[in-house]
Order: structure tokens, then sequence, then C-alpha cells
């Protein structure tokens, strides 16, 4: 499929005739904007006729499904995955910037009573903010290639408290599992029963901590991921002599579900203001439309030889749109999200001398940036990783290897420089 922009920049119906296309290109009646997809421009004006063609967006917090359709075809598919290391590297800087005040820098005041940002309508934590603003740009970047004349968001709503358990009601909703308790604290020791979960009591030691089974920079402090210890299992855990019973695990994980309750009102919202025609429809109807028309999950091999799915969230994005029986040739565009910059300067450790060393890698190394599209033996794949000396790491999108060792930059031919969305075509058989 090649996806056709008129003089103007405008979306026109795609089209299959390549040996077309190859004419054009070869005349100068056109000109190639975007390798992946493959997307001409027209270099001349034409007519700019358009069918209806309806957008169907499963939303997710860690995959996106989106899929473009007409009444009996597919014209675009892609699953696209967010980045979900928001928390992990604001947590990071504000280590560092707490650290900050310890070393011999200028002083500075402590802030914490000025934070007026989360005090304005509509305010979302960093986290959820990313994640509703790549939806918009994944959606920004179809219209961008295909005239869509109508959208439809699905959506989801959970209630959490009815997942935990099952014969809530009524008034149980304002009464939680801390009810009657001081802090989370009084009622993890509590439920534990006053007893270390690691020695039983055994170490005879009556100091009792509340330890994080994840760490708190990821895990947080829901009940869940918090267990009693005594202070002797406790410190002999963080100083790696004694390791926790198999059995301690973290619980059930609802970050996902929060996720989608905070950001579809958010999402649909802004959506309605950006594009005319846009609608809601709800995941117990997909899976309704889904299971009529018997679509399901399809395993394929890729040219690597490793198996994949078709994700639900394509499958499903299809549905959404109105035309499940769509024909489809077999395309499907897996497209990742990618960090934009490292701003951190040096590295935490310091190293003889008291000299910290750099964390910022070079620009570009022998003419490659990281995550650069490159052509290797006739495939295309990204860099991963480079090294000063010409060697890179060279993966494809979903992190298989090119081989077990490094490739010199020499074997390696740029075909496109580093997007903030990664883009790679696949062939799924029906």
């Amino acid at each position: 499929m090649v996806y056709v922009l008129n003089q103007d920049g405008q979306p026109l119906m795609p089209t299959e005739n390549h040996a077309k296309v190859r004419v054009l290109l070869k005349d100068g009646k056109a000109k190639v904007v975007n390798r992946c997809p493959f997307t001409i421009k027209l270099l001349y004006s034409c007519d700019n006729g358009v069918q209806p063609i309806s957008l169907g967006v499963d939303a997710g917090s860690k995959h996106i499904g989106v899929s473009a359709t007409t009444e009996s075809k597919v014209l675009y598919e892609a699953d696209i995955e967010l980045r979900n290391d928001i928390v992990e590297l604001l947590s990071t800087r504000r280590e560092s910037r707490r650290t900050r005040r310890n070393r011999k820098t200028r002083y500075r005041k402590p802030r914490f009573n000025n934070r007026v940002s989360t005090k304005k309508q509509g305010w979302l934590a960093p986290s959820i903010k990313h994640k509703v603003e790549t939806h918009l740009t994944a959606i920004d970047k179809v219209n961008k290639i295909l005239p869509i004349s109508r959208t439809i968001v699905e959506v989801a709503s959970f209630d959490i408290q009815k997942i935990k358990n099952p014969d809530i009601e009524g008034v149980g909703y304002q009464q939680g599992e801390q009810l009657g308790f001081w802090n989370i604290r009084e009622y993890v020791m509590y439920r534990d029963g006053h007893v270390c979960q690691c020695c039983k009591g055994k170490s005879k030691d009556k100091i009792l901590n509340v330890h994080h089974i994840e760490s708190r920079k990821i895990g947080g402090d829901a009940p869940n991921n918090l267990i009693t210890l005594c202070e002797t299992c406790h410190t002999g855990y963080h100083e790696g002599k004694i390791k926790l019973p198999d059995k301690i695990k973290r619980g059930m994980k609802f970050k996902d579900a929060a996720f989608m309750g905070i950001m579809r009102w958010a999402f649909y919202n802004k959506l309605k203001e950006l594009y005319p025609n846009v609608s809601l429809t709800y995941g117990y109807i997909t899976k309704n439309v889904r299971i009529k028309n018997g679509l399901s999950v399809k395993e394929t091999e890729h040219e690597s030889g490793k198996k994949f799915y078709l994700l639900n969230h394509v499958i499903d994005a299809r549905c959404i749109s109105g035309n499940p029986k769509a024909e489809s040739d077999g395309v499907v565009y897996y497209q990742k999200k990618v960090r934009r910059h490292n701003r951190q300067i040096h590295k935490f450790t310091t190293n003889k001398g008291g000299t910290r060393k750099l964390n910022q890698s070079p620009y570009i190394v022998k003419g490659f940036r990281l995550f650069d599209k490159v052509q290797y033996q006739g495939k295309l794949y990204f860099i991963f990783a480079r090294r000063s000396t010409g060697f890179f790491d060279v993966r494809m999108l979903d992190g298989t290897k090119v081989n077990k060792g490094s490739l010199s930059f020499k074997k390696l031919k740029l075909i496109e420089t580093r997007q903030s969305f990664l883009t790679e075509q696949r062939k799924v058989t029906a």
C-alpha cells in the first residue's frame, strides 16, 4: 500500500498500483516524503475525490491499536508500544536533585509550598500526560496520510474495589481495607499478625519493620507491596545475607486500570477539539463484535524466525472501526515510542580523583545516531547502542539482535535518521 498526498499536502486515497507510482517518481511528478509507511506527494494538481474511512482506536496503557478501514478494505493498521519508564526516570531525577544539596554546591532553599501546577484544573501527572499525548500523536500520524472521515475510540472504566472484593456494595465503597487504622504501616502489621513474614519469629527480634517488596521508587506504598519483617531479617536482606521466601510476592497491580480511568475523558475531550465526528465505544461491544466475526489473535513468524502475535489491540481496532470484515493485505506497522533526550550530565558514581564520568554519549558516532534505521545485508534494523570504536549493537525493533556480537559501522548503510516514533513493517499471514 502506497499512501498519497496531493500538491497541498492533503491526504488522498492510497494506491496499490506500484507501477504507476514508480513512473510518477521517475518522471518527477511525485516525490517520496516518508519511507515507512511509504508515502508520496504529487507535484501536480489532481482530483481530490476521497471515500469514507473509519479510524478505530483501541486505547491502552502499554499498547495502542489503530486500524483505518473502508467497508471492504483495511488501509492501515498499527500496533504502537508506549513508553513505561517515565515514573522511574522522574524518581531518578528527584533523587539526584535531593543529593545535590549534600554536595559542595551553592545553597538552594528547599521548595515545598510553591508547587501550584497540581492545583490547576485538568492537571495530569507527567506519566499520564505523556501517554495521552502519544495517543493523540498516533492518531495525528494516521490523519496525515489518510482522509479520515470519522474516529471511534474504545475507552475502559475499571471498578478497582470490585476487582479486589467482588462482594462489595453500597456503603462498602466508603470503607476501604484500611478503615480504622492510623496509617498503612499499622494496617500492614495488623494484617501480618505482628509477625515477621520471613523467619516467623525465630530470630526473637521484637523490632518490626515494614519492607517494600518492589522498590518504593516504582512499586509505591500500596499495602500489597508491603510486608512485615523483623529488624534482623530486614537488615540481612538489604545486606544480601538473607533471601526472602518465594511465596512473598507483590500483589495484583492496578496501575494500568487506574491510568485508563484517569485518561479516558481527558483524551476523548481533547480528541473532539482536534477532529470532527469523534465517538466512543466500550470494550464489551468490541468483544461481542470480535466473537461474532470469528476474529482472534493470529500467530505468524518474522523474517528472523522469531514468532510473534498480531496483538488483540490491532484486531480490536478493526472491530472498533465498524468494519470487522474488511479485507487486510497482512501488513501491520509495529511502532515504538522512544526517549528523545537524556539530560543527565554526569553519572552518580565518582571516579578516582574526585571526577565524575559523563553520562551522555556523543551526539553522533561515525555518522550514526542512536535509533537510526540502517540496512545490513539487505534488511532493515535499528541502532540500539554505539561504541566510540565504531562497533554498534544493531537490533530489530522488538529487541531481537542481528548477531551475538557487534557490527562495524562500515557494514551499515544509513536509511533514515532517528525519530521519536520508530516504525517497522511486518507481514502477518491471515
